[in-house]
């Protein structure tokens, strides 16, 4: 048992290291610690001020040269898709600052806006599956070479085909098979005509949303968005596959990738890749330059992945001089045919 004489001794000793700790603090090790404390604060107060006055001229530099790119871009762009028509795809809700942007530089390229749709949200539904089988059944008479497909790459060529296909006699007028599929497809509740199509399109540009965050917190919940992202991506490349096929040219166009999404997953497959471009960052200045030039390329037979991202295969599309576009009746057949005429599968 700890006796009296111990607690005693235990409490002197610690008032005797306190009384040495407050005289020293006190006195000789006064200034020491004060200069020491002062000299790290003044250190971290001037290296704060270093990386602000850093990041201040990162932001001008920046500015500056997206000002730059704003300036260019009429010379880049200018003639690019001179007279061709565009169909516009959103793959989803698509920014409507942004879908103008891109638009203002396509018609700066020469082209123009001819139509304009948006996917429902059944179009990629994994549950609405039986309902597109019957809207694809409803419409596979009115597209050629669909005997063997599935229902989505099905309606997929629909759809291109409703953007695309023209009379042969009378290359102005749109086929009444694309009328009747895109009427079909509307009230199918699959797409929404954003803007009324007049004259068939030569190229379609598919936009894609920006990617909405995936919840971190509950792995059930992020299992099941992944999941639903995966399935759509993979209807959405029938879509591009088809658009590219039965058109004279197609682009797939978004915000900078994020992983599995559209452009990160066509980037990713080599054969995909291949046949399939895409532009990415239209969020800027630099992604919007690029749509016409890359439609462009496209025109002329070359493909490619076009941003900052890994895996691109080019900042900015190569340039590309296409012929003047020719819009003479090729033929007197009658719209059925015409409409298969129109589908490059059937060529040969």
């Amino acid at each position: 048992m700890i006796d009296f004489r111990y607690h005693i001794v235990s409490l002197i000793s610690v008032f005797l290291a306190l009384a040495v700790g407050i005289i020293l603090g006190a006195g000789p090790l006064q200034g020491a610690i004060g200069d020491q404390l002062t000299g790290q604060v003044e250190q971290l107060r001037l290296e704060r001020n270093e990386l602000r006055d850093e990041l201040d001229a990162t932001n001008l530099e920046a500015a500056d040269n997206e000002e730059f790119i704003v300036a260019a871009g009429p010379q880049l762009v200018e003639g690019a898709l001179q007279d061709r028509r565009v169909a516009v795809v959103d793959l989803g809700e698509v920014d409507g600052e942004r879908y103008e942007a891109v638009q203002e530089q396509l018609e700066a390229s020469g082209a123009s806006v001819v139509g304009h749709v948006r996917l429902g949200g059944d179009w990629t539904a994994e549950d609405q599956e039986d309902a597109r089988k019957v809207a694809a059944n409803d419409v596979a008479n009115l597209v050629s070479g669909v005997e063997e497909a599935g229902t989505d790459a099905k309606l997929a060529a629909a759809l291109a085909t409703s953007l695309s296909a023209k009379q042969l006699a009378a290359p102005e007028a749109r086929t009444s098979e694309a009328v009747l599929i895109e009427q079909k497809l509307a009230e199918a509740g699959l797409i929404e005509v954003v803007l009324p199509q007049e004259t068939p399109a030569d190229v379609i540009l598919l936009l894609e949303p920006q990617a909405s965050t995936v919840p971190v917190d509950g792995t059930t919940e992020a299992a099941a968005v992944d999941d639903a992202k995966a399935y759509a991506v993979t209807v959405e490349i029938l879509l591009a596959q088809a658009a590219q096929a039965r058109s004279e040219g197609s682009l797939v166009a978004g915000s900078t990738p994020v992983p599995g999404d559209l452009i990160s997953t066509i980037t990713a497959d080599a054969d995909l890749a291949a046949v399939l471009s895409t532009v990415s960052g239209i969020e800027a200045p630099a992604g919007q330059i690029s749509v016409p030039l890359a439609l462009a390329a496209r025109l002329g037979d070359k493909v490619g992945q076009f941003g900052f991202e890994e895996g691109a295969t080019a900042v900015i599309p190569p340039a590309v001089q296409l012929p003047p576009v020719d819009r003479s009746p090729l033929g007197t057949a009658d719209t059925a045919s015409d409409a298969i005429a129109n589908d490059p599968q059937t060529e040969g």
